[in-house]
């Protein structure tokens, strides 16, 4: 950039607002008398909007914009949550034995000694929670909604084989009684997909650094 053009001298020290960009000479303020800001060196700041215009850049959508790391909002926290609850119910007593001994066996148990399928409902919790965490930008959320969603019924359709089709004893009879973290592990299950097709929000509402979307149509 010219200095030259905005009427300064180049070998002068300059100090700029990092928001409207009004430039002062060193000595002459520290704040911006408009926007309140710290002044800062004029060389250091990165190019405004109007100079990526006039250079034949575009600036990033709104919907592109990376988001801070530990931003969790438009169904980003809760579905993670909601991920570490359901991994957490698969360790928890899924079945009261009474016959023919007396004993409780977790999903883990179930997966590990007998229903190798229902691993299938720990990963897909597994596989979610890094899924949705990676994604850092609104574009980003959104494109992943199919994923999510899919990863999230992994558990329910799971559940739903489970208890519509038990397993049976063979010789020795068995009765058993499911317990409350099977029917949790379904309802968890049910939630996150109705936070994964809503995941990054709507497009026409987005408030970022520089303004709101709201009322505008993006593409």
């Amino acid at each position: 950039m010219n200095l030259r053009s905005f009427g300064y001298p180049e070998g002068g020290m300059l100090l700029a607002c990092p928001f409207c960009r009004e430039m002062f000479e060193e000595g002459e303020a520290k704040a911006c008398p408009v926007c309140g800001m710290a002044l800062t060196q004029f060389d250091k700041l990165p190019p405004s909007l109007d100079a990526i215009h006039d250079e034949g850049g575009v600036p990033l959508a709104p919907e592109l914009e990376l988001l801070p790391l530990t931003y969790l909002g438009r169904g980003k926290g809760p579905l993670v949550a909601l991920g570490a609850i359901g991994a957490v119910l698969f360790f928890l007593p899924w079945v009261q034995l009474t016959l023919p001994y007396i004993d409780a066996k977790s999903g883990f148990d179930l997966a590990h000694q007998r229903i190798g399928w229902l691993w299938a409902a720990f990963v897909g919790w597994t596989v979610l929670i890094p899924t949705v965490l990676s994604r850092r930008s609104i574009a980003q959320l959104r494109g992943a909604r199919v994923a999510a969603a899919f990863l999230s019924a992994i558990p329910a359709v799971a559940v739903t084989i489970l208890l519509s089709k038990p397993p049976h004893g063979g010789i020795v009879p068995v009765r058993y009684t499911w317990d409350w973290p099977i029917y949790a592990m379904l309802a968890v299950s049910l939630t996150a997909i109705a936070f994964a097709v809503r995941l990054g929000g709507r497009a026409d509402d987005i408030k970022v650094a520089r303004g709101t979307s709201q009322g505008q149509h993006l593409h």
